[in-house]
């Protein structure tokens, strides 16, 4: 209850805000993704967007951008007028990793506007069913017997999918070969096919899959169990190993006028306080995630501090 007031509080004067931008939006809106259709982020962008347009009363239309990691679709939002039309729908993690990991032209906290989170995952360590190992220990000991030997796949070189699986095998002690994809819907169709033995992804991918034979999921790598998948274990209760968790949330260019992200906020928290918006959130495998626009900019800006410690220790190198 106290969250909603001060909420409430936050988002009120958005209305006297909107004077100057009364009429918008006057034409859709464009929602990009920075990966291929299917995956979690892409889900989401869809699940938002619709809310977004039925509040709004204009088509918001997902486009699909992927490549480079998220950086592709990151610059050409920031290229784009900023007038609102324009928006960025991404793990924030793709932004905040992106100056340590690729050679960009943003700042991932002084460039983008933080409109709203939408919802939590963490990462799922997960195996194909030709991998003769049913544990993370298990794995882990079949990895050790061919070190330089075993592939794993990821939405790209720098992608979350990437550095969940980099930390988890250098907690591990593992050396694994590194295989990059323009997508996580593409390494998991090749986890599936046998063509890579391991990929971390979220439990948006495991879903249609959980009680079958064709993958096996591990350990999840967050710091505790995950309430949708409640029998996996966490990578901590093998091995010590630090948590990953991807935030998906709404983004603006930084100089899109702040009554337009108000508004945009305020119709997002009102669609996350609905049993029936947080109920399918539920239903695609992440956590419901309210904050004001402040309170993502401080989430985004502790996420950035995280990544730089964590680039360092995994040694990772500019793209």
């Amino acid at each position: 209850m106290l969250q909603l007031i001060r909420l409430m509080l936050v988002f009120g004067s958005v209305f006297f805000a909107m004077a100057a931008h009364a009429a918008w939006p006057e034409r859709a809106v464009t929602v990009m993704v920075p990966f291929t259709a299917g995956g979690i982020t892409d889900v989401l962008a869809r699940l938002v967007s619709e809310r977004l347009q039925d509040a709004l009363k204009q088509p918001f239309v997902v486009e699909n951008v992927p490549g480079a990691a998220g950086i592709i679709a990151a610059e050409r939002v920031l290229r784009a007028p900023p007038d609102g039309y324009t928006l960025l729908f991404t793990p924030i993690f793709q932004i905040t990793m992106a100056p340590f990991t690729n050679n960009v032209t943003f700042d991932p906290v002084k460039d983008f506007k933080p409109v709203a989170p939408v919802g939590a995952s963490p990462f799922v360590i997960t195996v194909g069913a030709s991998v003769p190992a049913n544990t993370l220990a298990e794995f882990i000991a079949y990895v050790k017997q061919q070190p330089g030997m075993v592939t794993y796949g990821s939405a790209g070189s720098g992608s979350l999918t990437h550095v969940a699986s980099a930390a988890f095998l250098k907690s591990a002690g593992l050396e694994m070969i590194h295989v990059p994809y323009r997508g996580l819907g593409q390494a998991f169709t090749d986890l599936l096919a046998g063509h890579v033995a391991m990929v971390s992804v979220t439990p948006v991918e495991l879903k249609p899959y959980l009680g079958s034979r064709k993958v096996k999921p591990l350990a999840v790598t967050s710091a505790t169990r995950s309430k949708q998948l409640p029998d996996v274990p966490t990578v901590g209760e093998t091995i010590k190993s630090p948590p990953v968790v991807t935030y998906n949330g709404l983004l603006a260019p930084g100089r899109v006028p702040q009554d337009i992200v108000d508004l945009l906020a305020r119709e997002i928290v009102a669609a996350e306080m609905s049993p029936e918006f947080q109920e399918r959130l539920v239903s695609v495998g992440v956590d419901p995630v309210i904050a004001t626009p402040a309170e993502f900019a401080k989430i985004i800006a502790a996420d950035t501090e995280r990544w730089r410690d964590t680039v360092r220790d995994l040694n990772l190198k500019p793209q």
